[in-house]
């Protein structure tokens, strides 16, 4: 960990719930390299023990270490949306009086880290195109009642993404306004961008492709220059890229289900360092570079555990990650 960049370690889809013969919670461990820990979604059910207990291993394990959390689609999974929200909200109150204020749950919620760098966070909804919404509720786990999240409609989903962007407008404009020497991350659960770079060219024309990508780029906050940095999951699919108009930093690095085979993502220990105007990313063990629009990626092969591992020297070079898919059909 640097003593004086801040360092910022990325992770989401860890799906601890899964297998569902036996759920990971207990085992899989997260190698913590980062003064701060980006956990963006579909980390597991707030259903049940298993994921408050998790949390709160990580944070007895990492005592110097702060942790953001994100909503995902996921966690409120048998329970409604209020409920899960409010399970997760009280989780957050019992840490900070456990633990000092190193946990925060960001559903539209503002933190600043220091005097010049500020999180924004929410689980950034996906606006479902007309044309898509009959299929997509048919096909998404989120709106089966048994399974999914409890009295949850397209009409809701719909209402949280237009609250999302809006909040995130205007909270990037006031930034830009009020304290313009601010850099700003905002971190999502769904993904902001339709950008090749960060989607699996697989599901280009999938029928359902906006309920899980929603393209934010005539939208202030995605083109705003005070955003350095944007962090999402959901898509299972790890992406490292600069968004060279706005002089971005655009990342992902999703693990994905255990033990459903083919098309489960991959996870890195993937740590973003912010220095000066266009941070970096830490290097890994890989040999491709980080990609801009001139350079497509390429896949990698399936790595074999699903733990996140340190891999490399520090140094001030950006690396494009392996990527992973996520299947668009999900049931």
């Amino acid at each position: 960990m640097s003593l004086f960049n801040p360092q910022f370690q990325v992770l989401s889809d860890l799906h601890l719930e899964t297998p569902i013969s036996q759920p990971s919670y207990s085992s899989f461990r997260i190698d913590v390299q980062a003064s701060h820990v980006f956990l963006l979604g579909d980390i597991g059910l707030v259903k049940g023990h298993g994921l408050f207990e998790f949390l709160e291993r990580l944070l007895k394990l990492t005592p110097n270490v702060k942790i953001y959390y994100v909503f995902g689609n996921h966690e409120a999974y048998q329970l409604t949306m209020n409920a899960a929200r409010q399970a997760v909200e009280d989780f957050a109150s019992r840490m900070t009086r456990m633990y000092g204020g190193r946990f925060f749950f960001l559903h539209r919620t503002r933190h600043d880290i220091n005097r010049t760098i500020t999180i924004l966070g929410c689980t950034l909804w996906t606006e479902v195109l007309p044309m898509q919404a009959v299929e997509a509720q048919r096909r998404l786990t989120d709106f089966n009642e048994t399974r999914g999240i409890r009295d949850w409609t397209l009409s809701d989903h719909l209402d949280e993404h237009h609250q999302d962007v809006a909040w995130l407008n205007e909270q990037v404009s006031k930034i830009a306004n009020e304290e313009p020497e601010r850099q700003i991350i905002i971190l999502t659960h769904h993904s902001p961008t339709v950008d090749a770079r960060a989607n699996d060219s697989v599901h280009v024309s999938s029928s359902i492709k906006s309920a899980f990508v929603t393209d934010l780029s005539s939208q202030h906050c995605w083109m705003s220059k005070e955003v350095r940095m944007w962090a999402f999951g959901h898509t299972h699919y790890s992406c490292a890229c600069w968004e060279e108009d706005s002089g971005k930093l655009v990342v992902a690095n999703q693990k994905g289900y255990s033990g459903l085979g083919a098309g489960s993502g991959g996870l890195e220990t993937r740590i973003v360092e912010a220095v000066g105007e266009r941070w970096s990313i830490l290097p890994q063990q890989s040999d491709a570079t980080l990609m801009t629009k001139s350079a497509r990626p390429s896949h990698g092969p399936k790595k074999p555990e699903w733990e996140a591992k340190a891999k490399g020297a520090w140094g001030k070079i950006s690396r494009f990650i392996h990527k992973r898919r996520k299947p668009q059909n999900e049931k």
